[in-house]
């Protein structure tokens, strides 16, 4: 198991542990290093066959919490595996090799035992990160040695001068818990929710939305093949959809490692740029004096790819997570999940959906959250712990906008309001 681990930049001994999970499933963890959340990236410039440059950032996580970023499942970025799995690689599969690869990597690291422990990670990895709360929380109870500081026990002492020198102690019990953005959850209801998605930003007629919310009766994840008028209209939505960005409705669809997607006339746009650095980083990942750096093991892997799907053979075994947000929302696990609004591989409309699921009262209502005084989302806070905010402007990922981002992982990870 191939990963970054990069202190915190602040108090080490004292600040949060973060573990960052990349999506996928079989994207490297280098994408939210480098991208999203990192103290480095890539410097923007047109590729002359040397090496990319790497550039500090301002919008780091580091800056208050130390971060182990994994390349998981096997197969992915620098992981890889000599000989063959013994299990195929599963959700379930990965939630139990996460808590065994804390466990050891803790072993080797006691001095971060007592470091306040999160889970965060974005897109697929929505599936994995409530499974591995649930069981990084059990195995604490049930078995296992080191502990993984999920909670943390605080102790007030009082003094009663009348009870001769008695002091009484009090316990609180801190609850720490997980942060997801764009978090694939329940696949069928994001599915349904791209239509409403698509009309609500204008991308469809309201003729046919209204068309196939009576037609389809609002079920548009699995579609009955005898209701032949609902296959018309969405054969007429995707007409509509097809030629989109998913991940961001804004940008340009093309391979985005193609540099020709990018550099047209030579002339590189603002928007483009957001695409060019995937095909820095596919030449800046495969160099060998990059390998060296990293200590990447020699003959580990072939060709490193920013996302592995033909590579690894993966059962998709949890069919939602939404159970497991309900059963740590029960344990009292603090929880931020936060959606990119323009980004239609997982709707924001879908997430509010499952998020209301859980019938938690609101305590504090949808409100614009701000950063140098400019709206940058909308947040909402539940009686569960859970805080939903959208980053406006924002893609399927947080590199789109890292520095809005980061503002609401500073004011979280401290417990300030957005």
């Amino acid at each position: 198991m191939f990963y970054y681990f990069i202190k915190s930049e602040n108090n080490p001994r004292e600040d949060p542990l973060l573990i960052w999970l990349t999506g996928g499933p079989g994207c490297s963890s280098i994408f939210g290093l480098l991208f999203e959340n990192g103290p480095l990236a890539l410097k923007f410039e047109v590729y002359n066959g040397s090496i990319p440059s790497l550039v500090s950032t301002t919008y780091s996580w580091t800056k208050m919490a130390n971060i182990i970023f994994l390349d998981q499942p096997v197969g992915s970025g620098f992981s890889y595996s000599r000989t063959p799995l013994v299990d195929k690689i599963s959700d379930t599969g990965e939630v139990k090799r996460i808590h065994e690869f804390l466990q050891k990597w803790l072993s080797k690291h006691p001095k971060f035992y007592a470091n306040p422990f999160y889970v965060a990670g974005d897109s697929y990895s929505g599936m994995v990160v409530p499974p591995v709360v649930q069981e990084i929380s059990e195995g604490n109870y049930i078995c296992c040695k080191p502990l993984i500081n999920l909670q943390v026990i605080d102790i007030y002492f009082s003094y009663f001068p009348s009870t001769e020198c008695i002091y009484y102690a009090y316990f609180s019990l801190k609850k720490q818990g997980y942060i997801l953005g764009n978090p694939v959850t329940d696949t069928k209801l994001e599915h349904n929710y791209l239509i409403p998605f698509a009309y609500g930003m204008a991308l469809i007629s309201e003729e046919l939305y209204e068309s196939m919310k009576r037609i389809c009766k609002g079920s548009y994840g699995n579609l009955d093949s005898l209701n032949t008028e609902c296959l018309k209209l969405t054969e007429i939505y995707q007409k509509c959809t097809d030629r989109l960005n998913k991940y961001h409705i804004l940008l340009p669809d093309c391979d985005k490692t193609s540099p020709d997607c990018h550099v047209k006339k030579k002339i590189i746009t603002r928007l483009l740029l957001q695409l060019y650095k995937y095909f820095l980083l596919e030449k800046w990942a495969n160099n060998e004096r990059v390998h060296k750096a990293l200590h990447v093991n020699k003959g580990g892997i072939g060709e490193w790819r920013q996302c592995n799907y033909d590579g690894i053979s993966y059962k998709y075994d949890i069919q939602s997570s939404v159970p497991y947000h309900k059963n740590n929302s029960i344990n009292g696990f603090r929880s931020l999940i936060f959606s990119g609004d323009h980004d239609m591989t997982v709707p924001f409309l879908a997430t509010q959906a499952w998020i209301r699921s859980l019938n938690y009262s609101i305590i504090d209502d949808w409100r614009p959250w701000m950063m140098n005084d400019q709206i940058a989302g909308y947040t909402r806070t539940y009686a569960n712990k859970m805080t939903f905010a959208t980053v406006k402007g924002g893609g399927h990922t947080a590199d789109y906008k890292p520095d809005e981002t980061f503002i609401m992982f500073k004011k979280w990870i401290s417990s300030q309001p957005l």
